[in-house]
């Protein structure tokens, strides 16, 4: 007789996760699509991802190149409430900063796609005016917005393409810290914060992104997209309501919900 095969199919109440440690605490459980995710604040850490004056401020690289930054504004509040509670959580918190060196050797040259394609680059090729505004470290534009600014025990990894990961010390920060659950903030939804995912996911990161964290360039059909693509190839989506209520008892001090993880 044949033996049937155990089922293991995920239901939607079931969540999911790096393994849990002997003797470890029970976790906290995050509500997220497609199913929810189970964490520690100890092994997770909320990547914020280029919340920079080039991104999010008027007079910026973005709008200088003409796309839309009227929703960033709420954006910035919400990554700011989502900040505060997972440093109240004891979880660490990554800031990524995007940009070159004053002289755009990081940048690549000619033979470079990303001199090609960086809208920053290609605008101030098309506006010599603008030229090292846009971008530059020790520049404006490079800083972290005012509402972002980083506080001790933080860390700023510092990148020079769309994704976090790409010649970073970002891997080795995380993995040196036990860290396996990414949650991800910031701008934008389509390029930078999807790109770091989709590596995070190849780097065996479990990653949620919190879609009212996120703003997208390109309308609301693409932040639409990106939330297609997180939820069904590369991570979770959640909301900052659903993770401030998760992590607001850890913060406290309360005993974490109890859950019943698969064996």
């Amino acid at each position: 007789m044949t033996t049937p095969a155990r089922n293991t199919t995920l239901t939607s109440a079931t969540p999911v996760g790096a393994p849990r440690l002997p003797g470890a605490p029970a976790p906290r459980v995050l509500p997220a699509r497609p199913e929810p995710l189970a964490l520690h604040a100890s092994d997770s850490a909320l990547i914020v991802v280029d919340m920079q004056n080039a991104y999010a401020s008027i007079g910026g690289y973005v709008d200088s190149a003409g796309f839309d930054i009227s929703g960033a504004q709420g954006t910035i509040a919400n990554i700011a409430r989502t900040i505060a509670a997972a440093r109240a959580a004891g979880m660490l918190v990554v800031f990524l900063q995007n940009g070159w060196d004053a002289a755009y050797v990081e940048a690549g040259g000619p033979g470079s796609p990303n001199w090609h394609k960086s809208n920053a680059l290609k605008t101030m090729r098309a506006k010599p005016e603008l030229q090292g505004r846009f971008l530059a470290k020790g520049g404006w534009d490079y800083e972290l917005i005012a509402e972002m600014k980083p506080q001790p025990g933080d860390i700023v990894v510092p990148k020079t393409r769309y994704s976090g990961f790409f010649n970073s010390t970002l891997d080795s920060t995380l993995r040196a810290r036990g860290i396996r659950h990414l949650v991800f903030t910031g701008i934008a939804t389509n390029v930078c914060v999807e790109s770091t995912l989709r590596d995070a996911f190849h780097l065996e990161y479990f990653a949620v992104m919190l879609e009212d964290a996120t703003h997208e360039l390109g309308g609301a059909a693409i932040q639409k997209a990106s939330v297609y693509n997180v939820e069904t190839f590369f991570g979770w989506v959640s909301t900052v309501d659903d993770f401030v209520r998760a992590f607001a008892p850890a913060a406290a001090g309360q005993p974490a919900p109890g859950v019943a993880l698969a064996a």
